[in-house]
């Protein structure tokens, strides 16, 4: 059994029935009161986000996850589509359950699955990956006058994000999958 104090972002559990995951946890001591996590937790089976106030005293169930490995192949609407890399076993995923990951999947990513009662349910990108930019509007000289150093560009995935103005079509970059920000400009 799990305490407040256990539940640590990524932590899985289960609440209501189903897999969560803690994608924000934020811990408060009231003055004489006792202490309270607020959190947000991800249903990994439906992907719907919920804002839970959890007391000092209650207890939860740890969700056994089981972690593999598999290769993104492609997309079929909002259908995702990926091969196990130990048996080759293919299956899908709907959108909702990857939620805003699938801003960076790209073919042959490879990711982490994770697997409940023995199905998959959802994945975990790497950290990082390396998109290519398949639009960006010209840097305008005195764009940095206001302290704008930035332009929004579109990635090979269709995402946007917002990429330093020395970024240009068709130049490779570093993207935070966590945060959806820029972190670097890739050398081909």
């Amino acid at each position: 059994m799990l305490s407040i104090s256990d539940l640590q972002l990524g932590t899985a559990l289960i609440y209501n029935g189903a897999p969560h995951q803690v994608i924000f946890r934020e811990h408060s001591k009231l003055g004489r009161g006792g202490a309270i996590l607020r959190s947000k937790i991800k249903n990994l089976l439906t992907g719907a986000i919920l804002d839970i106030t959890f007391k000092g005293n209650e207890k939860f169930e740890e969700a056994q996850m089981n972690r593999s490995k598999a290769t993104f192949t492609y997309r079929a609407g909002q259908i995702y589509n990926f091969m196990d890399s130990v048996n080759f076993e293919q299956f899908e995923l709907k959108g909702e359950q990857i939620g805003t990951q699938a801003d960076f999947l790209k073919e042959g990513v490879e990711v982490d699955v994770l697997s409940w009662n023995s199905k998959p349910i959802n994945i975990n990108l790497p950290f990082k990956v390396d998109l290519e930019v398949v639009e960006a509007p010209p840097a305008v000289r005195g764009n940095t006058a206001q302290g704008s150093v930035t332009k929004p560009v579109v990635l090979e995935t269709g995402s946007k994000l917002n990429a330093p103005l020395f970024i240009k079509t068709g130049d490779l970059i570093k993207v935070n999958t966590q945060t959806g920000e820029y972190v670097e400009r890739v050398t081909k």
